[in-house]
């Protein structure tokens, strides 16, 4: 999580730096309970928009939807997309920025709740960015999976594995893991491959359990 980028962002977006927020940022991706939705991950989110940056509407409010979109973390939470956007449009509007702008962040971090598009023509990268991980090398993905854990640790694995497989079923049976063509491309069928066995896995662990 760049500095330098943080105070470019703010100031294509509100003119002004807003350090204060930025190092509430970085303390909260680095709560001791977060194993895989930490800076690293938002670190992975940003060199992903970079790739495809010249292609989104208005790459600025989704590089600021990135920012926050796990800006709260709370594995007990089912309202931490809600949460998170929320922080965002409060912050945007002290810091000055657009009505527009702090509407369409809230808007693009609430698409990573169901990872389905919606009306905004950016929705679609917000919701493929956060999951480019699935279709990642093996090990990788594998690493997320053992992060994943870390953080529901507190789940007991037999009810983890079951709900754990059901998550990502819902993924394998949609037509395209992926909205763009560009992420379908490159990541559609690593990510089906790497679904696959991890739905193997789980469901033989819940078995086990």
């Amino acid at each position: 999580m760049d500095k330098q980028r943080w105070q470019t962002l703010m100031h294509n977006l509100a003119g002004q730096p807003s350090l204060d927020t930025y190092q509430q940022l970085v303390c909260a991706y680095s709560e001791p309970h977060r194993y895989y939705h930490t800076a690293t991950h938002i670190d992975a989110c940003l060199v992903h928009l970079d790739r495809v940056k010249a292609l989104a509407q208005a790459p600025a409010i989704l590089e600021m939807a990135l920012w926050f979109h796990d800006a709260v973390y709370q594995t007990q939470s089912n309202h931490n997309e809600q949460d998170s956007a929320d922080w965002a449009v409060h912050f945007l509007q002290n810091a000055g920025a657009a009505v527009n702008v702090s509407h369409q962040v809230h808007h693009l971090i609430m698409a990573t709740a169901t990872h389905t598009t919606h009306d905004h023509p950016d929705t679609a990268w917000m919701v493929d960015i956060d999951l480019a991980i699935l279709g990642q090398n093996t090990q990788t993905f594998a690493d997320f999976e053992t992060q994943i854990r870390k953080e529901y640790a507190w789940v007991p694995i037999a009810e983890y594995c079951q709900r754990r497989s059901q998550i990502f079923e819902t993924f394998v049976q949609r037509p395209h893991l992926y909205q763009t063509a560009y992420f379908q491309e490159r990541y559609e069928a690593m990510a089906r491959s790497n679904l696959q066995t991890a739905i193997r896995r789980l469901q033989a662990g819940a078995l086990v359990c």
